[in-house]
């Protein structure tokens, strides 16, 4: 495919940032979405795109995440006002499980207002973060730390299922259309399902970038979450299946 300059500029984007919305290229080509919509089409032909709802994504591994680093950095604005708003449904003095993941981080970043949380968590980010609070309890999982500072493996499992907590507040690596919540990382999936067991209310904060990718471990369905926190509408099929399976929709 010869790529046209804009083409071009939308592929180095999406490469960069992991994804790229339909409305932030239009604004920033000065052409309508409709045009914006026709390059991503003939992109993701191609197979160097993946279409997703509102907008595309570098049509990166099933098999492999993107580097910490470059996670770290893409959709902030997203992830905060999703992160914002998971705070403000959070009450004082709640237990919490926090799980790996930068939106998470986010999270526990936008906690620090709070008082007298008890978290306990498999992410070394969110407790150094959340250990500066003096009146929060913070508890670390055991197991294989990752070098994203992540905690893996099975004594994660056991310490997580020693706990029955009010909140989960987890993250994802991408919801498939068939509402299948997916990861990389078999182990890490692990400790999350025994997040998601052990806790009276599940919130799944993702980023819209996270609708329709691609990921090689199944976590479980839709149907865990009691809320979803995201920063666009989804797929009207996807939004079908929350409806079904009554998932609260937060979309900020």
């Amino acid at each position: 495919m010869n790529l046209g300059p804009r083409q071009q500029d939308i592929l180095d984007l999406a490469r960069e940032r992991g994804y790229v919305s339909i409305d932030e290229l239009a604004q920033a080509f000065a052409v309508t979405p409709q045009t914006i919509r026709r390059d991503i089409n003939q992109l993701a032909e191609h197979g160097l795109l993946r279409r997703t709802h509102g907008g595309a994504a570098s049509e990166a591994s099933s098999t492999q995440n993107t580097a910490y680093a470059m996670r770290a950095g893409q959709n902030r604005d997203e992830k905060q006002r999703i992160a914002d708003a998971v705070a403000e449904h959070i009450p004082d003095h709640a237990s919490l499980f926090i799980n790996i993941g930068t939106t998470t981080e986010a999270i526990a970043r936008a906690l620090m207002g709070h008082k007298g949380l008890k978290v306990i968590t498999n992410n070394l980010h969110v407790a150094a973060q959340l250990a500066d609070k003096q009146d929060f309890e913070v508890l670390v999982a055991g197991g294989t730390v990752r070098s994203d500072g992540g905690i893996v493996g099975q004594a994660a499992v056991d310490f997580i299922q020693q706990f029955k907590v009010d909140y989960a507040l987890v993250g994802i690596s991408g919801i498939d259309e068939d509402g299948s919540l997916l990861d990389f990382d078999y182990q890490e999936v692990r400790v999350s399902q025994a997040i998601i067991e052990n806790a009276r209310q599940v919130f799944l904060a993702a980023d819209s970038s996270k609708f329709g990718r691609n990921a090689v471990v199944r976590l479980g369905s839709i149907a865990l979450v009691d809320r979803l926190f995201t920063d666009h509408q989804p797929s009207p099929a996807l939004a079908r299946l929350l409806a079904e399976h009554k998932v609260q929709l937060e979309a900020v």
